[in-house]
């Protein structure tokens, strides 16, 4: 199949790089919005997480306590201020099928624009394209929310 256009989505925000890079991923968990079609399982989902560095997984966390939750992707480039990249996945695909996520950080005179990539979808099989426009119609929707918490 052939390879798919990216689903993007971008925002500016009152922010350095880097606190834009911090807000985005330390503090996901205050923007990402409950009660949203944006969950594998919005009925437990209590936050989402990022775990810094290489490695790191994207989680929708299901329990507080434990930390137990849906592994969502995997961190594949962590430069603070500058970019972070991740694998995504979703309920509903075929084990073992990655999507990517690239999110850059970029310095402008009033504050950072911030750009959100999301490529792979002709990877997912059958269906891919549609994934992709639902994909870049909710990344925009996403970094409103990411926009209004780093410029509150």
């Amino acid at each position: 199949m052939p390879t798919l256009p990216a689903a993007t989505a971008e925002v500016v925000v009152d922010a350095s790089p880097n606190d834009a890079f911090r807000a985005f991923t330390e503090e996901i968990g205050l923007w990402w919005r409950c009660a949203t079609p944006y969950w594998n399982d919005a009925e437990r989902g209590l936050t989402v997480q990022i775990e810094p560095g290489i490695g790191g997984r994207f989680l929708e966390v299901y329990d507080l306590d434990t930390g137990e939750g849906f592994e969502i992707g995997r961190v594949t480039a962590w430069e603070p201020g500058r970019r972070f990249a991740m694998t995504w996945t979703q309920v509903g695909w075929r084990d073992g099928v990655t999507t990517d996520i690239d999110v850059s950080f970029e310095p402008l005179d009033d504050g950072t624009r911030v750009t959100l990539e999301h490529t792979g979808f002709e990877r997912v099989g059958p269906g891919g394209d549609e994934f992709r426009a639902g994909y870049s119609m909710g990344w925009k929707e996403v970094l409103g929310w990411f926009a209004e918490h780093a410029n509150a």
